[in-house]
């Protein structure tokens, strides 16, 4: 008398996965005609931001400082390409950039050993400013 439950439980689910099928998918307004799919837009091209290495070409020109920026480049192991400052360099730029600054005042760049991760790092650090060019 027990096993009956059960059995009819089983024989309902059984029973409801068995009779779902997929229906097609039908434009609500067919007499409308599809829109041609939307090309992407292009990725903005990011401003040109102009790297001050002293802070006295900015004295008399009124800025805003956006913050601190940073960038990297890695040698892993001393068998790979060295570390390039230039590259650190342009990926600080690129981060001001995505922060809308239009200039950075370089602090420092140098080439530090044996840091996380990498063997050998490069690392430029700046401040992203928005300069009012006159």
């Amino acid at each position: 008398m027990r096993a009956l439950p059960l059995c009819l439980l089983a024989l309902l689910l059984a029973g409801c996965s068995a009779t779902h099928r997929t229906q097609p998918v039908f434009n609500e307004h067919p007499y409308v005609e599809q829109s041609k799919p939307v090309k992407p837009k292009p990725a903005p091209r990011p401003v040109a931001v102009k790297l001050y290495k002293n802070a006295e070409a900015l004295v008399g020109t009124p800025f805003r400082d956006l913050g601190e920026v940073t960038g990297t480049s890695c040698q892993i192991t001393r068998h790979e390409a060295a570390p390039s400052l230039s590259t650190a360099r342009r990926k600080m730029l690129n981060h001001a950039s995505s922060m809308k600054a239009n200039a950075v005042l370089l602090h420092q760049c140098q080439v530090v050993a044996d840091t996380a991760g990498c063997h050998r790092q490069a690392i430029c650090q700046g401040s992203a400013l928005d300069v009012s060019f006159k």
